[in-house]
């Protein structure tokens, strides 16, 4: 078995990959990948679902940014059942909802604007492994390692990347329905995997009642960084969600180059959010989040003044780039300050995540429907970056002082 052959050959090496349990980091990662894949999968069949419905831009907007929002309320739903049944049966539950959801709506077809709305919610279940893929791969490793460990499983968001290849291009041969279906087979096979693979931590806390799940919540330490993440981890999954829309609506791209247009921009995002758990190890989360507020903002900004397509590219891919260190530093600060609270942290964090993504999804649509550009909400979004880092400089001072970080760990 791969977690009998990790164990024995953890004892003779060092570093990173001694320090926790490698099979269950990969079997995280291959669930948090996945589960993301189908989490925005509305995003890229977007374009061919609206042609179908005959959707307006509003009715576009809300329909890619539900899924966000429904992800975001089952986080805190995960992450207190995550702390009473363990995270490994948590997923599993999570992953059979998601693939008989799927099923359903392949078999009996959606056909209405409501129709996709209830799919969405399904795909919220998708969108909540984030509150036990994280817990899962985390608490085997200590403090020091914690951006990295959380980096890794966390990198599974590049799931998005593989919707926005390949979705368009199997709708384009089979129909936007059958996508649904198809999602199923990958889904399978990886839920076998994880069967096989992933194992409970150690050491994993008692069950809590409803009121000490919320006992965080009282602390101001906790919404900061639920804001801070709404920004950075809201700003990747919003956008997507919604760049499949942007660019055919905006610069007339097909779906296909829509999403290889997409996969470019969510790549970089994903693939640096590793590297941002490790910078932020490296120089402390606080100096990785001032950068990344401030570069994501200018980017976004960009975005809006934008009139080619390739001016409009490059901008998102440095935003995607921002957000996507961000979301590996917001959790690396995370354990540090709420180690004993890090599964319902980690689903309150990450349902202020989704909140972000929903507003901004659904705000991009809203405001091409009111006022004919997608400008409007870019910007106020950039507004909100610069509001995050405002804040970050208020209270980064009192955190260092406060936090009490252990020897190594950089605040």
């Amino acid at each position: 078995m791969a977690t009998a052959f990790w164990e024995a050959k953890k004892q003779s090496d060092g570093g990173f990959w001694s320090s926790g349990h490698t099979p269950t980091l990969i079997a995280a990662f291959l669930y948090f990948d996945l589960a993301f894949m189908v989490w925005v999968l509305l995003g890229p069949l977007a374009p061919d679902i609206a042609k179908a419905l005959a959707l307006s831009p509003a009715q576009k907007g809300l329909m890619v940014a539900v899924p966000t929002l429904a992800g975001a309320a089952l986080r805190v739903v995960n992450g207190l059942l995550v702390d009473r049944i363990g995270p490994k049966r948590s997923g599993a539950i999570s992953q059979l909802i998601v693939i008989a959801g799927l099923f359903a709506a392949w078999a009996m077809g959606v056909t209405t604007f409501a129709g996709t709305l209830v799919l969405g919610v399904i795909l919220g279940f998708a969108g909540a492994s984030f509150a036990i893929a994280l817990p899962l791969a985390s608490r085997w490793y200590p403090p020091e390692h914690q951006g990295k460990a959380m980096g890794l499983a966390g990198m599974g968001n590049s799931g998005t990347v593989l919707a926005a290849l390949f979705a368009p291009a199997l709708a384009k041969m089979f129909g936007w329905n059958a996508v649904l279906g198809l999602a199923c087979i990958p889904l399978t096979i990886v839920f076998v995997a994880y069967m096989a693979m992933a194992k409970d931590p150690p050491g994993a806390p008692a069950p809590k009642s409803f009121r000490e799940y919320l006992s965080p919540l009282k602390q101001g330490d906790a919404w900061w960084l639920m804001g801070f993440y709404s920004v950075t981890f809201g700003g990747f999954v919003g956008l997507a969600a919604s760049l499949p829309i942007y660019f055919t609506d905006r610069f007339g791209l097909t779906t296909i180059q829509a999403g290889y247009a997409t996969a470019a921009c969510v790549f970089a995002g994903s693939l640096v959010r590793p590297m941002g758990g490790a910078l932020a190890d490296a120089i402390g989360g606080v100096k990785a989040l001032t950068a990344v507020f401030a570069l994501a903002a200018l980017a976004l900004v960009g975005v809006s003044l934008s009139v080619t397509f390739t001016a409009a590219l490059a901008c998102f891919v440095i935003a995607m780039l921002a957000l996507g260190v961000g979301n590996g530093a917001v959790f690396q600060l995370v354990p540090q300050r709420f180690a004993a609270e890090i599964g319902v942290m980690t689903g309150l964090v990450g349902m202020a995540g989704g909140v972000g993504g929903f507003y901004l999804a659904s705000s991009l649509g809203l405001a091409k429907q009111w006022t004919g550009s997608f400008a409007p909400g870019f910007l106020i979004f950039a507004g909100l970056a610069l509001a995050a880092l405002i804040g970050l400089a208020l209270v980064k001072t009192g955190w260092r002082a406060r936090w009490g970080a252990a020897e190594g760990v950089r605040i």
